[in-house]
């Protein structure tokens, strides 16, 4: 089976591009999908026809989204059995209390300010990667009411 992607929901460009650079000097394979807004995220995560849908490894959210703010895509995303169980990482740059005072109870899995220096946003990246995606274990398929699409069997 392949990795499963990374769900990043970003709707600054810099942002996205820093955290796509990040990504890869981190040596991650899985494939990074963009939504830019809200909306773009639930419509990815929740689509009417669930034919080849995979679900996502990780989701990076930031809360400061057009369309439909990142607080109430994640409470969408944890009111649906397909992506319920979905490890959601709030990246944003929003440092206000009552942001981090709503997203853990709202269902994320961690609060990370994005830092300033690209250094220390690539080390941030890496961070979240390497646990996310490498040291900790993902959802059986057992445990999610979709199954991933199937993969080619190798010869």
């Amino acid at each position: 089976m392949t990795n499963p992607p990374v769900l990043l929901v970003e709707d600054n460009p810099n942002d996205e591009t820093l955290m796509l650079r990040a990504f890869k000097k981190g040596g991650f394979v899985n494939e990074v999908v963009v939504a830019r807004d809200g909306a773009e995220a639930l419509d990815y995560l929740l689509p009417a026809d669930e034919a080849g849908w995979i679900r996502p490894a990780l989701i990076l959210l930031d809360l400061k989204l057009p369309k439909v703010d990142g607080l109430e895509v994640l409470r969408r995303i944890r009111a649906d059995a397909r992506t319920a169980l979905i490890p959601v990482v709030i990246l944003t740059t929003s440092a206000e209390e009552e942001d981090v005072v709503a997203g853990y109870p709202g269902g994320a899995n961690a609060y990370v300010r994005k830092p300033v220096k690209f250094s220390a946003f690539a080390e941030a990246v890496n961070a979240i990667g390497v646990f996310w995606l490498f040291l900790s274990e993902p959802m059986p398929d057992a445990l999610s009411p979709i199954r991933p699409a199937a993969q080619p069997a190798t010869p």
